[in-house]
């Protein structure tokens, strides 16, 4: 059996232990807290501005001319003969 001063140093350095690992997990997740917080916010923002992207793009859309030319091929009014007509008369 150990003495009375080695039991009062191992209890000690338990709860010093028990202590230090209570306040580092706080330290640990209010930082993570914060984080979490600005990533929010982050994306928030993004999908703001996506948002008025997409508005911008639909409004340009609406005040464009119906008889423009379409060249992205993904767009659903793209139409390929007009583009190759358009191509033909400029050479």
């Amino acid at each position: 059996m150990g003495s009375a001063t080695v039991n009062v140093v191992r209890y000690t350095a338990l709860f010093t232990g028990v202590v230090y690992g209570w306040y580092h997990r706080r330290t640990l997740q209010a930082a993570y807290d914060v984080h979490k917080i600005d990533a929010a916010t982050y994306q928030r923002e993004h999908l703001i501005a996506q948002a008025k992207e997409a508005w911008i793009k639909k409004q340009e859309a609406l005040k464009a001319p119906a008889d423009s030319l379409v060249t992205n091929p993904e767009d659903p009014r793209f139409d390929l003969e007009k583009l190759i007509a358009r191509w033909e008369t400029a050479a």
